[in-house]
């Protein structure tokens, strides 16, 4: 079994893309905030009345916005889950390092995409499937390596 160790290439790859992840996970938060502030919508009595707005559940901007952070919140923690493990297997730091930028920028696009300023069909399902297929080949990879564990 490979070495995992912080001077490894490719854990410090997966550091750094799992970081970006990260903050921009925490980033569609704020984002949220911000568009219900800009647009005066608020889920809850006690925010409409401090920031004078009105209550609505079903504003279309809010909920695009919302549904985009929910998608990362589905997709980027099997990311790192799968990613971890592929760590393990030793994989040639190019490819892995690769994977790593292609999911991440993948990901920032389909945000872009989704949620600031929304494109047509087939944009936001190329920004969601590439990630999509990166976690698919890093898990088929995981379960190759490990397959005698059966």
């Amino acid at each position: 079994m490979p070495v995992l160790e912080l001077t490894n290439p490719v854990v410090q790859s997966y550091i750094l893309y799992s970081a970006i992840l990260a903050l921009k996970l925490l980033s569609m938060s704020t984002l949220t905030s911000l568009v219900r502030l800009s647009s005066g919508i608020f889920s809850n009595p006690e925010d409409a009345k401090a920031f004078k707005g009105k209550v609505k559940y079903d504003d279309p901007i809010v909920e695009r916005t919302r549904r985009a952070h929910l998608n990362d919140l589905e997709n980027i923690p099997a990311f790192w889950v799968i990613a971890a493990l592929y760590l393990t297997t030793g994989p040639v730091a190019v490819v892995a390092t690769l994977l790593f930028r292609v999911y991440t920028a993948s990901r920032i696009i389909h945000t872009l995409v989704y949620a600031v300023v929304p494109l047509p069909q087939p944009t936001r399902a190329i920004a969601y499937m590439i990630p999509y297929l990166i976690k698919w080949y890093m898990g088929f990879q995981v379960m190759i390596y490990y397959i005698t564990a059966l």
